[in-house]
């Protein structure tokens, strides 16, 4: 067994080779997606990426004998710390193969970093954020993830215990099928919420987009104020999401709900483009509109991405009145499923919505942290 280094990654061609690392980790896995090499590209880019412009990250590659054998980021997330009060950093986009050693190295090289910029815990896996890809899949790994969502080998969750990092949070996916999801007590619990808070459920209007955009981003930012590790996204965080889930988004799957006139929540919901992309296996962005386009049809799921209610709404059961109206926007498009995700552990409110209307939890991802002073 030859010797171990960690490298920083330093050029274009490093990051190239950051990303293509995720083909020798999954190439043989069944349930993998490959992704679009153009957003794993962006989603790292310092420059471009306005996440970049409040936060710091490093990138790590692990190499044995000239072959790369893992990967790893350490983030300093200063909105985070700064809503917070707290001092935690952050690892993500970690990829390694089963072997402890290179495991507890690039885990050595993400805390070092956070100890330099003075971080006394580290939290993780983060890619980079809890505004994008977050968690370790710890159960369900029977079947691909859904757009957006993480995924990752079995082994991963031993490698990172294995170096000390203990649980600090589950987040919960729930599966929820047309056939099962409906029920006269929320029918009739739908209509009673929609009644007493004076609820009326629209669309987002494409022609006003930019204005929808800035409404949704006041009560996003307001609706996860207290919800444990949320930070407020930036005005250039939230457009240049926008930017990119307009190329993707069904407008119906956009609800807004509005009581006296006023918006007070959202739920928005994307079709699960990772069944098409899945055929995608080189991750080239032509031959992956390519399969958007002409395996559209196979796409049965949608997946609730967001849905939330402003803080002074959030104990009247406008949440799960907008959660069954999603249910039905996505029956008359014709989806026969949907995912829920990703749901705290500890968020009584949305876990209980899901439940009722009987969501099979049928995913668990964590989310790790541990003392580094």
């Amino acid at each position: 067994m030859g010797s171990l280094s960690i490298t920083t990654v330093k050029s274009s061609t490093d990051e190239k080779r950051f990303i293509k690392f995720l083909w020798d980790i999954y190439r043989d896995d069944p349930n993998w997606v490959p992704p679009l090499m153009m957003d794993r590209k962006k989603l790292i880019d310092r420059k471009k990426n306005p996440f970049y412009q409040h936060s710091d990250m490093e990138l790590f590659l692990a190499e044995r004998d000239g072959k790369i054998v893992g990967r790893i980021g350490a983030i300093v997330n200063h909105n985070h710390n700064k809503e917070h009060g707290d001092k935690v950093g952050f690892f993500g986009f970690f990829e390694c193969i089963d072997d402890q050693q290179v495991a507890n190295a690039l885990l050595d090289a993400a805390k070092r970093f956070l100890l330099s910029h003075g971080m006394t815990a580290m939290r993780g896996p983060a890619n980079p954020s809890v505004n994008d890809e977050y968690g370790l899949l710890v159960e369900g790994f029977d079947s691909p993830p859904t757009v957006l969502m993480t995924y990752n080998p079995s082994y991963y969750a031993k490698l990172i215990e294995g170096y000390g990092l203990k649980k600090e949070k589950d987040l919960y996916a729930y599966l929820l099928s047309q056939e099962t999801v409906y029920s006269e007590r929320m029918t009739r619990f739908n209509e009673v919420v929609k009644q007493r808070e004076q609820i009326t459920f629209r669309g987002v209007n494409m022609k006003d987009f930019d204005n929808e955009v800035k409404r949704i981003k006041d009560v996003y930012n307001r609706a996860w104020s207290r919800n444990w590790g949320a930070v407020p996204m930036t005005d250039a965080e939230f457009d240049a999401l926008a930017a990119d889930l307009k190329q993707v988004i069904v407008p119906e799957l956009i609800i807004m709900a509005e009581s006296k006139g006023e918006l007070i929540g959202f739920a928005l919901s994307l079709p699960d483009i990772n069944v098409p992309l899945k055929f995608n296996k080189s991750g080239g962005l032509l031959m992956g509109l390519y399969h958007l386009m002409t395996k559209k049809k196979l796409i049965d799921l949608v997946r609730v991405i967001v849905l939330g209610v402003v803080p002074e709404h959030q104990r009247s059961g406008a949440a799960g009145a907008l959660f069954f109206e999603t249910a039905r926007k996505a029956r008359a498009i014709g989806y026969r499923y949907g995912e829920a995700s990703w749901v705290l552990e500890d968020n009584v409110m949305m876990n209980r919505a899901a439940e009722m209307m009987n969501g099979k939890r049928y995913k668990t991802y964590r989310i790790y942290q541990m003392d580094i002073v």
